[in-house]
């Protein structure tokens, strides 16, 4: 199984306009393409104009697949189109991370 970490900063004050418009119109689409996130978060201390979500899969493929599904799903495009007018973005940060043989 691998893990996609993905951390995502916003302009200082848009936090909040960001998770909604993500609720709104992003989340639908992605759940139905990648189904549920193992995580989706945002931060109390440290840097807290950013939010962190986590997606599992059972391999790179299965991530590549379900990712190109999401990209060719009007929906998704459609949210990807308010994110960028709106500008509350600022940077994205990728991880894909490789669980460990433990715990069990």
């Amino acid at each position: 199984m691998i893990f996609d970490h993905r951390t995502y900063c916003v302009r200082p004050g848009t936090l909040p306009k960001q998770m909604a418009l993500y609720k709104e119109h992003g989340y639908a689409a992605q759940c139905r393409n990648l189904g549920k996130p193992v995580l989706y978060a945002t931060t109390d201390v440290g840097d807290v104009n950013s939010y962190v979500h986590v997606w599992a899969y059972r391999d790179a493929a299965d991530r590549a697949e379900k990712r190109a599904a999401m990209q060719a799903d009007p929906d998704w495009q459609s949210y990807l189109k308010k994110s960028a007018e709106a500008g509350y973005l600022v940077s994205q940060e990728n991880k894909i991370l490789v669980a460990a043989e433990f715990p069990d």
